[in-house]
């Protein structure tokens, strides 16, 4: 009986089959926003006294069926720091590799903050909260506040920073909507002085955004980093 060795070049051109975290990682991050979303309207729909004019996302938080926003925030934030991983992959040693992933895994690790401290009762939400909007917080209330706007503050410089990776490779549109995005979500921040619609408008569009470009991102690279 003789036994046939498989010479080195033939075991170099046999392709390793996949490994499951190259497959999940990328479809973590780019299910992490529409899923946090859909979460959202949801319950926005469905639970009395919720007014998407008047009450924030993160309110959903309160009340007997609060534990479904908690879990759907920090379900949201492991799949952003999956999908940062994913990226970290994809893009190491190119233009924005090293910073991308890391404030998008800031952005990811804001949602487990967000999370564990919850945000204060106002606007009517939940039943029997003060009608009038939150005027002032709780402890709880400031760590919620400060997670979210550390989070999207990071996730901004994010889209910046992956601006000067599509820059470097000719790819000028979407270069230009990284750059434009930041503008988008600051202004849906700003104008929430006058509606909270605008402040759930400008956290989705970050939101979607994120999908979008990380399924960019990841398409287009080659299978073997990712």
């Amino acid at each position: 009986m003789s036994q046939t060795l498989d010479s080195p070049a033939v075991l170099a051109a046999t392709p390793s089959p996949a490994r499951p975290a190259s497959r999940l990682l990328p479809a973590a991050g780019i299910a992490a926003g529409p899923l946090f979303l859909a979460a959202g309207l949801a319950q926005g729909l469905t639970r009395d006294g919720f007014d998407f004019t008047r009450n924030a996302l993160s309110q959903l938080s309160l009340g007997d069926l609060g534990w479904i926003q908690v879990t759907a925030f920090l379900l949201t934030g492991l799949l952003v720091i999956g999908g940062a991983l994913a990226m970290r992959r994809a893009l190491r040693g190119t233009p924005g590799g090293t910073w991308a992933p890391r404030l998008l895994g800031a952005f990811g690790a804001s949602f487990l903050v967000a999370g564990v401290f919850r945000a204060d009762p106002g606007a009517g939400f939940p039943a029997g909260a003060p009608e009038d909007r939150i005027t002032s917080l709780s402890a709880h209330g400031t760590v919620h506040m400060l997670a979210g706007t550390v989070g999207y503050l990071a996730l901004c410089a994010a889209f910046l920073v992956l601006a000067r990776h599509f820059a470097a490779r000719g790819q000028r549109g979407w270069a230009l909507a990284a750059r434009l995005l930041p503008v988008g979500v600051l202004a849906g921040f700003a104008a929430s002085a006058a509606t909270v619609a605008a402040f759930t408008a400008g956290a989705g569009l970050g939101l979607l955004a994120l999908s979008a470009v990380t399924a960019r991102l990841l398409v287009t690279t080659p299978p073997e980093r990712r």
